[in-house]
């Protein structure tokens, strides 16, 4: 089926388009279907979901609310790269521009996103045109570096940075899912059930609320700020409120949540994003039952995949615990192309530095407001 453009989808960004193509005066916005064109998904979301419907590999993290949720928490600004067909799209590289005083102007595929490949076509030119495209947008907004998250570059060049992805195939069903779990892993759900959590699914800004209790502990015992309630309440705004996405929390009889997690889903596949529990019920292996819940409910409701986020290397222990939900073990490649030295150049694993144990010491207050500041400037 051809589908027609809405206007201020197809002309968004027309001068950063005429530039690239060459077009005069931007007179071709749609582009050719062979060439690259730059297009913002917030002009007209539903129009962008449409298109982006049609691309058998296209997750949630393309979609126009996770661009709604970069934007209006840290006023990121969109530039997609595309390639259209009669189809449909055939390929995406999304970016989002970070312009900070503090880190510099730069741009990312995506933001706070673990893992954002870019889609294609199969074809032989295909993501390493488009990026060709960012660079050349990159060098007339000043850039200081593009970063890719995924595949989105020419084969054969040398990753910045490696982590560790799993995903876990839904489509065994529940019995051969929960057959597959390690034994330490089906010990701890049996153990969590006779303590008496039960799981709830919800998507209200209550169950975010007690879910950022917990990430909020959870992110001072990692040695990290914890990111604004704001980018939270934005989620809860344009992807839970669009059904596509939702909490999962592990709760005593007494009513205290003592574990949580946030989950998003797209046209079968979903993808866990944040988990947090308090310590302190550590012991009653709370995200055991919360993960094989959420990994149940996924099947049972039509998902074929769940991804289970960026692990870092030197995450021995999260890596292991995500193997023994039977999950399989991918690379996740981060590329960074830097301006001034017009090459690819490596980039650094952030899990741990420095100030990874002042952070574990500041008061609960002070940390979030240190959130505040520095998550519009990172990504």
């Amino acid at each position: 089926m051809i589908m027609a453009f809405p206007l201020s989808l197809m002309m968004a960004l027309v001068p950063e388009q005429a530039r690239l193509t060459g077009s005069p005066g931007g007179a071709v916005a749609g582009g050719m279907p062979d060439e690259p064109v730059v297009l913002d998904p917030l002009q007209d979301p539903a129009a962008w979901d449409a298109l982006l419907a049609n691309h058998p590999q296209a997750s949630f993290f393309h979609t126009a609310a996770w661009a709604r949720v970069l934007h209006e928490t840290y006023g990121h600004k969109p530039f997609y790269f595309c390639r259209r067909g009669a189809g449909g799209m055939l390929e995406l590289l999304p970016v989002m521009e970070v312009d900070s005083r503090w880190t510099g102007r730069r741009g990312v595929s995506l933001p706070f996103t673990d893992n954002c490949p870019a889609l294609s076509a199969g074809v032989t030119h295909g993501a390493g045109r488009l990026h060709e495209a960012a660079v050349a947008l990159g060098r007339q907004r000043g850039w200081k570096y593009l970063e890719t998250r995924g595949e989105g570059v020419r084969p054969g060049t040398r990753a910045s940075v490696t982590y560790y992805g799993h995903a876990l195939d839904l489509s065994r069903g529940p019995e051969r899912l929960y057959a597959a779990l390690h034994h330490s892993i089906r010990r701890g759900v049996r153990k969590a059930e006779r303590a008496g959590l039960k799981i709830e699914r919800s998507a209200t800004l209550e169950a975010m609320r007690a879910f950022y209790a917990l990430h909020c502990l959870t992110r001072r015992r990692h040695g990290v700020p914890p990111q604004p309630f704001s980018f939270f309440e934005s989620i809860v705004r344009h992807v839970f409120a669009t059904g596509r996405g939702c909490i999962f929390s592990a709760r005593q009889a007494s009513g205290v949540v003592v574990a949580a997690a946030v989950f998003f889903q797209h046209r079968g596949r979903a993808i866990y994003k944040f988990g947090a529990f308090d310590r302190r019920f550590q012991a009653l292996r709370p995200n055991n039952l919360l993960m094989w819940e959420a990994i149940k409910w996924h099947a049972q409701n039509g998902h074929a995949t769940l991804h289970l986020g960026r692990t870092s290397p030197s995450a021995s222990g999260l890596r292991r615990f995500k193997l023994e939900f039977g999950a399989r073990e991918e690379r996740i490649d981060y590329f960074r192309f830097h301006f001034t030295r017009n090459r690819f150049v490596p980039a650094v694993d952030h899990a741990e530095s420095w100030v990874t144990p002042v952070f574990r010491c500041v008061p609960l207050p002070l940390l979030r407001w240190l959130g505040r500041m520095i998550y519009p400037h990172s990504s």
